[in-house]
């Protein structure tokens, strides 16, 4: 049986886990994340990969950082046979990587080259991508450079966000790493190099990217919003207070105002000019210290002053 160690830690990593010890693979010893705390209350929280390892009487490891911990040092010891991440967040040394008889491999929820790094379903939602997959490859220091081994696309709907795709992404790769993990260990894959010439990178998402730009067209504003939905939010600001945004739809109307304008109000929601005379409509959004609500609760309670020709964003973002 193949020994395995498995290194994961968000909602994305549980159903590959679970497809792992469901096809008999003899998992060791589940890596994640420490327990951190969550909410306003700073509740200590388990990882979900955490939470299913437990669920299936492994053994649990929680490095702060992987590299040169006690932690590691018990991986060496194990000598799996093989070693699998999926969206772990650390980067591994080279002493761990070299460690398994058939390798280290990744589940990338992206087409590499494309999109290496940390947030890929992030990236391809806010470039407005039509198509995504998820790569399975050998790891190597350098981040998410190694050689790919199996790849498996998927369109993008006009309906996905992230927590869609991500889900979408999971159960993908859940699939092309158990077809993939026979041709592996028999040795039929023979790896490809990454064409260096086509990267591009996907880092983490900054404070400053989830800020709104009305000077981007309607169709690119839906697309950010999406992208960042349901983490971390997009935002613009009515008189100076945070509104974030979670539901739009692009339409066919054209302006003559300046991206930012509140073009038209009505029941349900308020219209917003956007760049090269774009128009979008605001479905449901999240004013600073409330929950999420439609924009007809919020027109008909705290956002009721909203006036057509009132700008939002601040300095004109």
């Amino acid at each position: 049986m193949t020994k395995i160690v498995f290194m994961g830690t968000p909602a994305f990593s549980v159903p590959i886990l679970e497809a792992l010890i469901a096809e008999k693979y003899e998992v060791l010893a589940v890596v994640t994340q420490p327990d951190r705390p969550v909410g306003r209350k700073k509740i200590m929280t388990e990882t979900p990969v955490k939470k299913a390892a437990l669920k299936h009487g492994l053994l649990v490891l929680q490095p702060e950082k992987i590299t040169g911990s006690e932690e590691m040092a018990k991986i060496i010891e194990m000598k799996p046979d093989l070693l699998i991440t999926a969206a772990f967040g650390q980067f591994l040394p080279q002493k761990l990587l070299s460690v398994p008889k058939y390798g280290a491999i990744n589940v990338h929820a992206s087409l590499l080259p494309k999109y290496r790094g940390g947030a890929p379903v992030h990236y391809a939602l806010i470039n407005g991508e039509k198509e995504t997959g998820v790569t399975i490859m050998y790891m190597e220091k350098k981040m998410d450079a190694g050689a790919i081994l199996s790849q498996r696309s998927l369109d993008i709907t006009e309906k996905d966000d992230v927590g869609t795709l991500f889900e979408r992404l999971s159960s993908l790769g859940k699939e092309l790493l158990i077809d993939t993990l026979p041709e592996l260990l028999a040795g039929h894959i023979k790896p490809i190099l990454q064409d260096e010439q086509k990267v591009t990178f996907s880092p983490n998402i900054k404070p400053e990217e989830e800020i709104i730009d009305w000077a981007k067209e309607a169709v690119e504003i839906d697309c950010q919003v999406r992208g960042m939905r349901p983490w971390p939010g997009a935002y613009t600001f009515v008189n100076d207070s945070r509104l974030k945004i979670w539901d739009t739809t692009p339409t066919n109307e054209k302006t003559n105002k300046s991206p930012g304008v509140i073009i038209k109000i009505e029941k349900d929601a308020f219209f917003v000019s956007c760049g090269n005379n774009s128009v979008i409509q605001i479905n449901e959004l999240q004013p600073a210290g409330k929950s999420r609500m439609t924009t007809k609760s919020y027109l008909s309670g705290i956002g009721s002053q909203l006036i057509v020709g009132e700008m939002v964003g601040k300095n004109g973002n």
